[in-house]
């Protein structure tokens, strides 16, 4: 086996195969719902702007949530331990 075949996993052509496949599904399903390379890269770049934007009040809900289902979840564990224990 060759460090290239090692390296890709799989014989060359075959690699090239499968990933002409890809791409042709990919770009296929980027046509149908008209996005871009460019789309793809600005909604991500967006997301993060917005979540380094919300700053420590992401931490804070973050946080929260914890807290709100903590006072949900731990009662209902300890209710159905303490119904297990008695069986």
């Amino acid at each position: 086996m060759s460090a290239l075949t090692r390296f890709l996993g799989d014989s060359p052509l075959r690699v090239i195969v499968k990933l002409t496949v890809i791409s042709l599904i990919v770009g296929f399903l980027m046509n149908v719902f008209h996005w871009t390379p460019w789309d793809i890269y600005d909604a991500l770049r967006d997301t993060v702007a917005r979540i380094w934007n919300m700053g420590w009040e992401a931490i804070g809900d973050f946080l929260r949530y914890i807290i709100f289902g903590a006072m949900v979840v731990v009662p209902v564990f300890l209710i159905i331990r303490i119904l297990n224990i008695r069986r």
